[in-house]
């Protein structure tokens, strides 16, 4: 499990290692544990609250090429 990027020092976005497809990254912290599919960067389990979604979203586009990427190598561990 590696941490990519913290929010509000309470919530960090999390690739995990010989994780299941849809490719997504988990956001957890605090009462939120949810996933949000890196192709379409909408929630599929959980919730998360909707200021906070927007923060996760915006670094999400940003960096989502990057984050695809290293959920692919974090497959082949």
């Amino acid at each position: 499990m590696t941490t990519k990027q913290r929010f509000r020092n309470k919530y960090r976005l999390q690739l995990r290692e010989n994780d299941h497809e849809p490719m997504h990254i988990h956001v957890v912290g605090g009462d939120v544990n949810a996933k949000i599919d890196l192709i379409t960067l909408k929630v599929i389990a959980g919730d998360i609250p909707t200021s906070l979604r927007k923060e996760i979203l915006t670094w999400l586009i940003k960096n989502q090429a990057v984050m695809i990427e290293e959920w692919i190598l974090c497959q082949k561990i």
